[in-house]
């Protein structure tokens, strides 16, 4: 019987190499099980039967519109159940889907339009005002993603033409659009081979069934969540629920409460808030749980986790954090929690799983291991340091940048690896361990190699301290602070006692930071944020809007 079983999955590994077949093979072996669904309702949600007609249909509509294989079809939305509808109405017949972020500004919806040359664009009620009157103007097609009706149209291109292709496995699926931290956008072009090798990567490295439940709070239009949380359900014939509003946290937890689910995909900062925000202050507030916290640690952060595991619905078996580096403390309490967290690593350029830490491979600080089916190494390597940039090799490569050759050549070896920027060691277990990213890199004034994420991650366990970036200016390094919520009651003193509060601060901070790296790391000055930073999708601080200087605390009371 496991024989045979492990010889059914051999098959339907050999036979989902492209979107197109596993959208056949999930909508047909699935047919009956709930695909997606709205938490609180059953409302609006389908089977997997009922997604396939859906799909079937709204691709006939694009057909009539004269829009074929080869064609281009933005989705901008928040997560929701007709998103993965528009994505498969588009993917399967070959065309090809351009996701827009959520939190992309009308500019940026613009431009991503106007370079990928889309012709129809399906848009959520919510996000309909960032597509501009002059965009809707030039689309074919206008589709409201809430209801699927037809804003807008042009009759003149209703031919009846738009000729389908059955997509091969090197065909372009999506085109994803990332300004990730650094500030040039660039189009990620990514074949069906990449995306369908990166779900088995999925199933390899934590195996999921019809019986799981997924929880779906980050946005759709990211690999990571499009690729672990929309395709690999689908390929293990899961069920995925979605929230109707952002997930605040109160709507989260009742969402848990809910779904119970078995499988989430977070980034850093959900888990490193609940750590900072509810954890912390419980352990701080109880006079048993401190004593235990310098005595028994390992017992109190156990009972806390059997605490924490019932919060998230008491049935997660799998809560994988990806998108940026967790903190090492906040990692440390989950191993010691036995919280059934995993880390995962990669990009947008490699759809994007590549490498993976899980169950007894969990060390902190390291992403473990290559995935299935990848390659990963060092290049170039500091023979003093140990240290080199992470290159890989695998079918979940990215073809390349849109309309950029140079870009796109600038991004591979000589002899075919992708370099990932990531700067890295290697344990003698051939571990992974990220130092920081090669972008981000500061060079100190004897010529030492200064990565701000290793100074951020010292900064950010501060009392006080939300969140906070390392730039260099004037040969200085200098330290942005966002302060925890409430930390400073900004509404409730006087101008006088909030600097007064925040000058000690500062001080305290500059001196418990300094104390704690090494001396080319040592920062000169502390600024602090009122706002919050600027953030990707995966809640990485766009680092290149700050590099200058920023307004701050600091400058607003410079100007009164």
């Amino acid at each position: 019987m496991i024989q045979l079983y492990k010889r059914m999955q051999r098959m339907r590994e050999k036979y989902v190499d492209t979107l197109a077949k596993l959208y056949e093979y999930a909508t047909t072996v699935y047919s009956k099980n709930q695909y997606t669904q709205w938490y609180d309702t059953k409302e609006g949600g389908y089977t997997y039967s009922s997604f396939k007609a859906k799909c079937d249909s709204l691709s006939k509509k694009l057909t009539q519109y004269g829009i074929g294989a080869g064609d281009k079809v933005a989705i901008f939305s928040q997560s929701m159940p007709n998103w993965s509808v528009a994505f498969f109405s588009i993917v399967p017949f070959g065309r090809i889907a351009i996701p827009i972020l959520p939190d992309s500004s009308e500019n940026e919806v613009t431009n991503i339009i106007n370079h990928s040359e889309t012709k129809v664009i399906f848009v959520s009620q919510r996000l309909a005002s960032k597509v501009s009157q002059e965009i809707k103007d030039r689309m074919t097609l206008v589709i409201d993603l809430d209801t699927f009706e037809v804003i807008k149209s042009d009759d003149e291109q209703f031919t009846c033409d738009g000729k389908t292709a059955i997509p091969t496995p090197d065909d372009i699926a999506t085109i994803i659009y990332t300004s990730g931290t650094t500030g040039s956008a660039k189009g990620v072009v990514l074949s069906h081979r990449n995306l369908s090798a990166n779900v088995i990567t999925c199933y390899h490295s934590c195996k999921r069934t019809e019986k799981d439940r997924w929880l779906s709070i980050l946005p759709m239009a990211h690999t990571l969540e499009m690729t672990l949380s929309m395709l690999y359900p689908m390929y293990c014939g899961a069920t995925v629920y979605y929230l109707q509003k952002p997930p605040v946290p109160s709507l989260l937890m009742k969402a848990l409460k809910v779904v119970k689910p078995t499988t989430m995909l977070t980034v850093p900062l959900i888990i490193e808030k609940v750590y900072k925000g509810s954890v912390l202050p419980t352990i701080k507030k109880s006079r048993t749980l401190t004593w235990m916290n310098e005595h028994m640690n390992g017992l109190m952060c156990r009972i806390i986790g059997m605490k924490l595991k019932a919060t998230f619905g008491g049935h997660i078996s799998f809560y994988g954090i990806g998108g940026a580096k967790l903190d090492p403390e906040v990692e440390s309490f989950l191993l010691k929690a036995k919280f059934p967290y995993a880390i995962g690593y990669g990009l947008t350029e490699t759809s994007p799983l590549l490498g993976y830490s899980m169950n007894k491979w969990r060390t902190v600080g390291s992403f473990g291991y290559p995935v299935y089916n990848v390659k990963l190494k060092l290049h170039n390597v500091n023979p003093e340091t140990g240290e080199g940039e992470v290159v890989a090799k695998g079918p979940n490569v990215m073809l390349g940048y849109y309309k950029d050759p140079i870009r796109t050549k600038s991004v591979f070896t000589e002899d075919g690896w992708f370099r990932t920027s990531d700067i890295a060691i290697q344990d003698e277990k051939g571990r992974f361990f990220i130092r920081g990213r090669n972008n981000n890199m500061i060079l100190g004034p004897s010529g030492e190699n200064i990565y701000p994420e290793e100074i951020e991650s010292v900064i950010n366990n501060v009392e006080g301290v939300s969140e906070s970036i390392v730039v260099e200016r004037d040969g200085r390094l200098v330290a942005l602070v966002q302060p925890a919520e409430n930390f400073i009651q900004w509404d409730k003193e006087s101008e006088d006692k909030i600097y007064e509060k925040l000058d000690k601060w500062k001080a305290t901070l500059l001196k418990s930071v300094n104390k704690s790296v090494n001396k080319t790391s040592q920062v000169s000055s502390v600024e602090v944020m009122k706002e919050p930073f600027e953030k990707t999708a995966t809640q990485k601080i766009r680092r290149f809007k700050y590099k200058d200087e920023a307004p701050t605390v600091e400058s607003e009371n410079e100007k009164k």
